[in-house]
């Protein structure tokens, strides 16, 4: 899906306050966490920028599956282990105290059946008292399609605009974003077709209760599309204990 726009991707969010949202996860961790390690995984890293910042802190690892964008991860945090894989079907062999899935990159599962595999993947990478945090896309209701939207680089020596109409098929959004690159060497024209799933929140808490955890909804989140915070149980205890982490 990032093949040709891997290049461009952190121009294209330069805006993005990654620290930020580092920082902010930092401190849901330290309220949440209840086992004994800081060992995370981030799911879907994409160039690595969460990594970035979540390394001073955390004992990090990330997967990815996207080639592309994993190179990049791997030239900025060349210390950190990356992995290529599926979010729904990867197996890395050892488990973490927290793993990590931001930036809406779940809505890329498509369907509630590819969600609940993909929780139970993230689930398996767990220890007991580990958490697992997603940044969720929207719901049904709040994606309005037939709707346009843009977005431009404008920098000395380097022009992008990116175009797209917002659709919907069923439970399914759908992007055609359309770049135009521009460059001292020439001009560039392409498009990237991106399909992500609409689940309601009700379906996100059940996939997470449905794997063992004690869940928690942000509405804000780190972007304001919300974020779900689920723990694992530690010893006998069970996810019918207790509604929240």
């Amino acid at each position: 899906m990032y093949s040709k726009s891997a290049r461009y991707y952190d121009v294209i969010y330069s805006e993005k306050d990654y620290a930020g949202e580092a920082a902010v996860l930092a401190q849901w961790i330290e309220q949440y966490l209840r086992s004994d390690q800081r060992r995370l995984l981030d799911v879907a890293c994409g160039t690595g920028r969460h990594i970035e910042y979540l390394k001073r802190n955390f004992e990090v690892e990330g997967i990815d599956i996207s080639p592309e964008l994993l190179e990049i991860a791997a030239q900025r945090n060349p210390e950190i282990p990356f992995h290529c894989g599926d979010m729904i079907s990867f197996e890395l062999d050892k488990k973490f105290d927290v793993v990590t899935c931001l930036f809406s990159a779940i809505g890329y599962v498509k369907t509630l059946d590819r969600l609940n595999q993909a929780v139970r993947s993230m689930t398996k990478h767990l220890v007991p008292g580990g958490l697992l945090i997603i940044e969720p896309w929207f719901t049904p209701d709040t994606w309005i399609p037939n709707t346009v939207h843009s977005l431009f680089v404008d920098e000395e020596d380097f022009k992008l605009a990116r175009i797209n109409t917002s659709l919907v098929e069923g439970r399914v959004s759908i992007l055609d974003l359309h770049h135009l690159v521009g460059t001292p060497q020439q001009t560039n024209y392409f498009v990237e077709h991106h399909e992500l799933g609409l689940f309601e929140s009700e379906e996100m808490l059940d996939v997470y209760r449905r794997n063992g955890f004690y869940v928690f909804y942000d509405s804000e989140g780190l972007t304001g599309r919300g974020v779900y915070i689920g723990r694992l149980p530690l010893g006998k205890e069970t996810s019918n204990d207790n509604p929240a982490p």
